[in-house]
């Protein structure tokens, strides 16, 4: 595993009653795994390590401890040099900068890292997760969070919220997701994709249920988040999925798409998009990935159906198994 890791690492660093009441009924409709163990957890001991600020503004003395302590975050073929130069770019300082004024403190990010990994670790309890290391990595959105093993890395530079003129010429449905309300949502994601790969099936159907799986644990993990933060959609995106939920569903049936394999549809539903692609007149008010969006409907439906499902049932459950007993039916 620590080869893999060194892998995937090597690319990162390179460059009252009523509300009680309330509470209970979200947990009841929310929960396959036997109504309340979303709220069951394990203790896990977690080390916080802010090694942007162990490496930045810092004398070059420093890097051999880093090598030795960070080893899998210094590619070998790399001179010390090379990271004597990084620490004093000026970009890179502009770029710590702006993280050090955003995150001058991780105190209420450590927290609900803890608190989400407490109940993943109930869940989950083979998981090794010991070490949450933060850094910067030059922006790079595709990489905000990674998860592998024991460690989680966390890409401060990628949470300064949507507006920082650090990003301004990025697109802007990728923007709106670059802010720390969705570190915890992100974090769930990168666990779940390492955690349970994507499905042999390649039809559309299945497709749409792993994510849609994927979202689920959004639901058992971090109840408290609103659907529109879960999904990184805007409120008027929310808005416009559960207005057009039939529509979509009509669609997809229609044109006889959920048993379909051809690799486009994963561009024109699945991925992050400014739009959907249904080649109709509403693609421009359409939020993009609405497949994902559609599959986490269905799960939702699915669970509600069999609450004694556990989380790890229905992981396992076949896409089209978990389909038919989930009697979906889009809202009116």
């Amino acid at each position: 595993m620590i080869a893999n890791l060194k892998t995937v690492l090597k690319v990162f660093f390179s460059f009252s009653h009523f509300y009680l009441t309330i509470f209970v009924l979200f947990v009841f409709f929310y929960s396959c795994n036997n109504r309340n163990n979303n709220e069951k957890r394990k203790p896990i001991s977690l080390s916080f390590e802010r090694f942007d600020l162990k490496f930045y503004n810092q004398p070059p003395s420093v890097i051999p401890k880093l090598k030795k302590d960070y080893s899998f975050l210094f590619p070998k073929q790399f001179s010390d040099s090379i990271w004597e130069n990084r620490q004093k770019d000026s970009l890179q300082l502009i770029l710590q900068n702006a993280v050090q004024n955003e995150f001058p403190d991780l105190l209420d990010v450590e927290s609900e890292i803890t608190d989400l990994f407490e109940k993943i670790k109930f869940q989950f309890p083979e998981i090794n997760l010991s070490r949450v290391i933060f850094l910067t990595n030059n922006v790079d959105y595709q990489l905000k969070t990674v998860f592998a093993d024991s460690i989680l890395l966390i890409s401060l530079d990628t949470f300064l919220g949507s507006n920082h003129n650090l990003y301004n010429g990025i697109p802007s449905y990728i923007k709106k997701e670059l802010d720390r309300k969705y570190i915890t949502s992100q974090i769930v994601d990168k666990f779940a994709t390492y955690s349970f790969p994507p499905p042999n099936e390649r039809t559309f159907l299945a497709k749409i249920l792993y994510e849609g799986k994927k979202m689920y644990l959004k639901d058992i993990f971090l109840p408290h988040l609103k659907d529109n933060i879960k999904i990184a959609y805007t409120e008027e995106e929310i808005k416009w999925a559960k207005e057009n939920e039939r529509l979509i569903w009509q669609y997809f049936v229609e044109k006889q798409i959920l048993f379909k394999t051809d690799s486009d549809l994963v561009g024109r539903f699945l991925e992050p998009a400014p739009f959907s692609k249904f080649y109709l007149q509403i693609d421009n008010e359409s939020p993009g990935k609405i497949g994902v969006w559609l599959g986490w409907q269905i799960v939702r439906s699915y669970c509600k159906q069999n609450p004694d499902t556990s989380i790890i049932e229905l992981i396992n459950l076949s896409s089209q198994e978990l389909f038919n007993l989930s009697k979906y039916k889009p809202k009116q």
